[in-house]
């Protein structure tokens, strides 16, 4: 972080937060350096909105905030990017080889992401806010939201969604853990959680409302907002009464779970496999 006012995390956090309540306050340096000083962390992948620790996400809201008020304190800006031309308050990041990412051309992660080594970014989008970890696959057209998380060896198969969330500063962020799999199409928005290992046949669509139905037992349990760990997930509809008569809705169906074997890329094709899920 920048010498000055502002030489810690928990400094930057009480001006982010003071700048958020008053917005008055941005016209102080020390409290814009303090916003910038947050993104720059963000970027760097030494700060993150969302982290686990002792099996629970827990949400840094103030590093949502400055991500919202880093609009407020930067301008717009015309730049060149060899033939082509962007006009926006967030640049690309730079300085790809250091950082051991590969992205490929029509691949753009905005200033503000984290992308650690390893990860790919085929012709797909990564916004500012965002974590993806080491050897995860971000595949043709799909998108990572403002302050996702995406774990580590992930497959974001193409146009997969995963919706952003900035505000209310403080709601969980759409978070994917390790070792998972998200087949074409996929949508996930509103603050969804899909633990470690699980794998999402395409064109599964979770919503903060969407049921998630595990039917592996001899009575269905239904979840909403969480995919538990190894979960095999196809799309699926169920019934719904309203006035005008009954109407099959969306819903996402847990039809089996993977093993825990140790060679987890052997143990993903037997999974798309044993329950016939489309990728």
């Amino acid at each position: 972080m920048a010498n000055g006012p502002v030489t810690a995390v928990e400094g930057v956090r009480r001006l982010v937060e003071a700048a958020w309540a008053d917005r008055s306050r941005l016209a102080d340096p020390a409290h814009r350096e303090a916003v910038l000083a947050a993104v720059a962390g963000l970027d760097r992948g030494e700060l993150r909105v969302a982290e686990k620790a002792g099996g629970e996400w827990t949400v840094n809201g103030w590093l949502m905030q400055a991500v919202n008020l880093y609009f407020a304190v930067t301008t717009m800006e015309t730049q060149d990017y060899g033939p082509f031309q962007v006009r926006d308050k967030i640049p690309l990041k730079k300085d790809l080889e250091a950082a051991g990412i590969r992205i490929v051309p029509g691949g753009i992660v905005r200033y503000g992401a984290y992308v650690a080594p390893g990860a790919v970014v085929l012709p797909g989008f990564v916004n500012i806010g965002a974590r993806v970890g080491r050897g995860t696959m971000v595949d043709t057209w799909a998108t990572v939201g403002s302050c996702a998380q995406v774990g580590e060896n992930v497959h974001l198969a193409g146009g997969v969604g995963i919706g952003g969330v900035l505000e209310p500063p403080g709601a969980r962020p759409n978070i994917i853990e390790d070792d998972c799999f998200i087949g074409s199409r996929c949508i996930l928005v509103e603050g969804v959680l899909v633990e470690e290992g699980s794998v999402l046949g395409a064109n599964v669509v979770i919503t903060g409302s969407t049921p998630i139905i595990d039917v592996t037992g001899p009575s269905e349990v239904v979840l909403k907002k969480r995919v538990p760990a190894r979960s095999v997930v196809i799309p699926g509809t169920r019934p719904k009464r309203y006035p005008a008569g009954t109407y099959q809705i969306p819903c996402a169906l847990i039809v089996g779970r993977r093993s825990e074997a140790t060679d987890k890329k052997v143990s993903l094709n037997d999974a798309l496999r044993e329950f016939e899920v489309s990728a």
